[in-house]
């Protein structure tokens, strides 16, 4: 395990990652990818990432993975499914219960149906196959920071199946139970158009503790266990107001991202 205090200023800084594989040659590698961005983000995407990426932690398994994000604060987790002693899902469920997952894209030499469904319940926003090209783990990169979903195309198959029983749930779930306030509402609708609790308390000029409390008594009103069966159910019971998507992180065009998103499956990937 390794911490590695971050550099540069608060407006112009690098994107601050932390890498968790049980795999040092592994970690090494997506190490110095890391450090020198492909051409291809901003040749063919027109996407600037500023300064880059800067690996401010490493982590050699799931425990060590909750030490570091938790000391570091990345923007961005890359961590491995499979790692001895705790996996990548077992961490992200501790993580999860002390409010401190960033943005994580999982990496796996496969995944079962099961898994992804529970991955994404547990805040996961992107998963690359690690037989997956540079270009491919960039493209997923930037799509997650851009505050987007990432699956392969066949992943996304497999995860609209998982999600299915959950949207038929969902048309049944809310009747009968306790009104929302205005402010559970205004809460409801940034979490489905992709907010993380920091970027909602900064638009409703509030403390990210007071999201949380919100979200505590939202997901006890309507019966969710999680972010993703709220989405679903606040969609269901028309529950989402109007609100422009989820705010980029600095130095990601969003509006370029989105014209990249929306391009439709091209064999690679697609978000959900």
């Amino acid at each position: 395990m390794s911490f590695m205090p971050s550099v540069g200023d608060a407006e112009h800084r690098s994107f601050r990652v932390v890498v968790a594989d049980d795999e040092g040659l592994f970690r090494a590698s997506l190490r110095q990818l890391l450090a020198v961005p492909p051409p291809v983000l901003k040749d063919v995407y027109g996407v600037d990432v500023g300064p880059g990426f800067e690996v401010v932690g490493e982590a050699g398994t799931g425990a060590e993975a909750i030490q570091v994000v938790q000391a570091a604060h990345p923007d961005l987790l890359l961590l491995d499914q499979l790692m001895p002693r705790m996996n990548g899902l077992e961490a992200l469920r501790e993580l999860d219960a002390a409010h401190a997952i960033p943005r994580t894209i999982l990496l796996a030499g496969a995944i079962e149906r099961s898994h992804l469904l529970t991955a994404v319940q547990l805040g996961v926003r992107g998963l690359v196959l690690k037989d997956s090209t540079t270009e491919l783990l960039f493209e997923a990169i930037v799509c997650v920071l851009a505050g987007q979903y990432w699956l392969g195309q066949t992943l996304v198959t497999d995860l609209l199946e998982s999600v299915r029983p959950l949207i038929q749930s969902a048309a049944t779930a809310i009747p009968g139970g306790a009104p929302l306030t205005r402010r559970e509402r205004e809460v409801i609708t940034r979490v489905v158009a992709g907010y993380a609790n920091k970027d909602i308390a900064r638009e409703l000029a509030v403390s990210e503790e007071t999201i949380k409390h919100h979200l505590t008594r939202i997901f006890d009103k309507v019966g969710a266990a999680n972010r993703v069966e709220l989405a679903l159910l606040a969609q269901a019971h028309g529950l989402v107001d109007t609100v422009e998507p989820a705010p980029e992180i600095p130095a990601v065009n969003l509006a370029t991202e989105r014209a990249v998103i929306q391009r439709g499956f091209d064999g690679r990937a697609r978000t959900v």
